[in-house]
């Protein structure tokens, strides 16, 4: 019966839930930077699965990792442990400052088991009143009613209160400001090293660094949100690891599986004891087969090359988009680090950053926004400098098309 249902980008209107606005093609086919949809049409990908697919569509070490496991086991939920899953929690902690890792789906999962386990670390150390969390306000970190309450985007939590009580929201890059709102009762500080939603922004080092020594002087736990800026994206692994101040807790996902669903916490031994069996759970988290090609993804994103790569390729995109800015005059800053890249639309455009990921889309490139006046580029790690070549012809047409409008 399925063999004879027409799929067009019309049946999403029919058959899904309208949290979506899907744009009007529908991929078929990925490989390496490049998509094709139903009707053949080629795009470059500098959206990545909004920085998901890290290593490119259809990467041979993930093929051949997902072949392979799929011959062996899929799932035997957390009853028993499982060989992929325990390969890739060594390499994970073996690679950063963790001792323990917590599997599970996504990013919201990753980041609900970090400030879970903050709140119970602070129910059994201190006390019950132990249990406020400081956040940065324009971040975000998922969409479950509580990451949605720490994510610092009113807009994102309106309809759905009452939220979660207990969490407060200072602001970004302003030690200052983030002080002002820690206590004896915090329980963590959670920060995202880039803000990835907010618009692209890196954080100061300093204030990074400040956060840091909050967090120790009030006993409370350094929470890194890297699911959008870890797993290589900047050129180190972590983004951590680049700035040099390193966190209690860290929540990774999108880049780390390349594209199949999967989210881990990592913590240092420390911490991790206090979810004791039964606190916390997650069905299919450390599942073998998302795990299995996540180690793929891993191996290939820690490698040197990978990595100076990115740095590399994260140079020719801003010369690309100086050169841009310079021939149209609509940004006014390039921002970012590594392969995750944000373009600020000078104020005559804002809020039309959507007309130009539509106009992109009908020249063949795929591109993001992050916000309604900023541009986000999150392509493969592994881009080939051609295809950023063409990518950015292709820009450069759009963005004529929209100024021409």
């Amino acid at each position: 019966m399925a063999d004879h249902i027409t799929v067009s980008r019309d049946l999403f209107d029919e058959v899904m839930v309208p949290n979506y606005a899907p744009g009007p093609i529908v991929p078929v086919k990925g490989q390496g930077s490049r998509v094709w949809d139903q009707e053949g049409k080629e795009y470059i990908d500098f959206a990545g699965g909004i920085a998901v697919t890290a290593l490119g569509h259809c990467h041979p070490a993930m093929v051949k990792a997902l072949q392979d496991q799929s011959e062996k086991l899929w799932h035997v939920a957390n009853v028993l442990t499982n060989e992929p899953a325990l390969r890739l929690a060594k390499k994970l902690t073996d690679l950063t400052f963790a001792d323990k890792v917590f599997f599970c789906n996504s990013g919201a999962e990753a980041n609900e088991a970090a400030f879970k386990l903050a709140r119970r670390y602070g129910y059994d150390r201190f006390s019950e009143q132990k249990n406020e969390i400081v956040s940065c306000k324009r971040s975000f970190h998922g969409r479950t009613l509580f990451t949605v309450s720490v994510g610092g985007q009113l807009k994102y939590r309106e309809g759905f209160t009452p939220a979660p009580e207990g969490i407060k929201h200072g602001e970004f890059n302003d030690l200052e400001s983030i002080r002002a709102l820690v206590g004896d009762n915090t329980c963590a500080i959670v920060v995202e090293p880039i803000q990835g939603e907010g618009g692209i922004v890196p954080a100061d080092k300093a204030f990074l660094e400040g956060l840091r020594q909050l967090a120790t002087d009030h006993q409370a736990l350094l929470v890194f949100d890297e699911v959008q800026s870890g797993a290589g994206r900047t050129g180190s692994l972590y983004a951590y690891q680049h700035y040099g101040v390193t966190p209690d807790i860290l929540t990774t996902a999108k880049a780390m599986g390349g594209g199949i669903p999967i989210g881990a916490m990592l913590v240092s031994d420390a911490y991790a004891k206090h979810l004791a069996i039964g606190t916390h759970g997650s069905t299919y988290g450390g599942n073998p087969l998302a795990c299995a090609v996540a180690e793929a993804v891993m191996d290939e994103i820690s490698s040197d090359a990978v990595l100076s790569g990115v740095r590399q390729k994260h140079q020719l995109f801003k010369e690309h988009f100086n050169q841009l800015q310079s021939e149209f005059d609509v940004f006014t800053e390039v921002r970012g680090e590594g392969l995750l890249l944000g373009i600020e639309l000078a104020e005559a455009w804002h809020g039309k950053a959507k007309d130009f990921v539509n106009a992109a889309l009908q020249e063949g490139v795929m591109i993001l926004v992050a916000g309604p006046n900023v541009l986000r580029f999150a392509p493969s790690l592994i881009i080939p400098d051609e295809d950023i070549q063409e990518g950015v012809n292709r820009l450069r047409r759009a963005i004529e098309r929209v100024v021409a409008a």
